[in-house]
């Protein structure tokens, strides 16, 4: 794979160099490059063979845009640009993009660890209390299952800026996830652990931070990876739908 990887790189170039592309040209350097000096690094042959086998990727992708957008004009140029055009535009357009990506980071780090600290203590009291647990599975099952990008139209004209808006919307939505995901957590560690632990006459901190916390965290986490998932899915789709800035303006502005 490499000798295609280094074969792909020099008829990319040439292609390059023939449409006056010299950007391009410079980045299929830098990923073969960059490909090599990880071979290099890497000792397991499994990992370099599949260092070679991503940058090989990259630089066919790169070859065929190349070719059907820039030499032989195959694609039509409104659609898909040649690559030259888009990295031109790409670099000049780095700063709205990095101010977008801050505003957008903001909303989804705020609503992401509200979202994480009401849910995971509620799964945890839900998990752990039959009580707690008989009277509140109703609601969450039902609350649960309402699509989270249902509530995006309602937070922007009921709350008072659209920052707050979005920031309910991501809480919403990661919130359920790791409510859920805490909960199975909590119910799977297994009962000789918690026998074990009440034996010991631990304190309720400890045995909660010690004992259940501990058992049930693969599970959060699991939650917490969803949780974020959907939050960054649904600060996009409100971004879209009345943001003046971040990154789902600024792909709806384009």
């Amino acid at each position: 794979m490499i000798y295609v990887l280094i074969i792909t790189t020099g008829v990319l170039i040439f292609a390059a160099a023939a449409g006056s592309a010299w950007i391009t040209a410079g980045l299929a350097v830098a990923v073969a490059l960059y490909a090599l000096l990880r071979r290099r690094r890497t000792r397991s042959p499994e990992r370099k063979l599949g260092v070679t086998d991503g940058a090989a990727a990259v630089q066919l992708t790169l070859l065929a845009w190349q070719l059907a957008s820039g030499n032989f004009a195959l694609a039509d140029r409104m659609l898909f640009p040649p690559p030259e055009k888009v990295l031109r535009l790409f670099w000049a357009e780095l700063p709205d993009m990095w101010s977008g990506l801050l505003s957008s980071l903001f909303l989804l780090g705020s609503g992401y660890l509200l979202a994480l600290a009401a849910a995971i203590p509620a799964g945890v009291a839900v998990g752990y209390s039959t009580r707690i647990n008989a009277a509140g599975t109703p609601f969450i099952k039902v609350l649960s299952a309402i699509p989270p990008i249902v509530y995006i139209p309602y937070a922007i004209a009921l709350l008072p800026s659209f920052s707050a808006a979005s920031i309910f919307v991501i809480f919403v939505g990661a919130f359920w996830p790791v409510l859920v995901n805490t909960i199975h957590g909590v119910r799977q560690i297994a009962p000789e652990i918690v026998d074990s632990a009440k034996m010991l006459h631990l304190t309720k901190r400890a045995f909660f931070l010690r004992v259940i916390l501990p058992g049930a965290m693969p599970s959060i986490c699991t939650g917490a990876t969803l949780g974020l998932v959907l939050g960054f899915l649904l600060l996009t789709a409100a971004e879209l739908i009345g943001a003046t800035e971040g990154l789902g303006w600024y792909v709806k502005n384009f």
